[in-house]
């Protein structure tokens, strides 16, 4: 895919608020209030902004954090940073294809990567698996 280059009039005219919010304006949703931290269907979990796939289903669990959350990525679709807000220094995730920001990875995740990106369900969109 071709990274998204769109201004910020354009990502508020096209995103409901809280997506807005959350991927443009680095905010997060409160704990326990996204659908897809319930979701247990087979599929893949996408950028709400650009559509991008983000996660698949395989690396979803259940981590007791309000999240939805991953032990890996899809390969080579999100970026890492150093987020140093809120007094505390995390890793941050945002799509590698439109930079909008997904949530942060922590190093207390299951195996086999030991990490857990906790993701904002409101950056995500659930596109389940087709049954044959």
């Amino acid at each position: 895919m071709t990274p998204v280059k769109k201004t910020d009039e354009e990502w508020r005219a096209e995103l409901p608020p809280e997506q807005y919010q959350v991927l443009r304006c680095h905010g997060t949703e409160r704990a326990g209030t996204s659908p897809l931290n319930h979701e247990k269907r087979d599929g893949k979990f996408s950028c709400a902004g650009c559509g991008h796939p983000l996660f698949s289903s395989e690396t979803k669990y259940e981590s007791g954090s309000g999240w939805p959350s991953f032990y890996a990525p899809v390969e080579q679709a999100v970026a890492t940073a150093v987020d140093e807000s809120h007094g505390m220094v995390r890793t941050e995730v945002t799509c590698a294809n439109c930079g909008g920001h997904l949530g942060h990875v922590f190093p207390d995740g299951p195996r086999p990567t030991g990490e857990r990106y906790c993701m904002n369900g409101a950056a995500l969109r659930f596109t389940p698996k087709e049954s044959k």
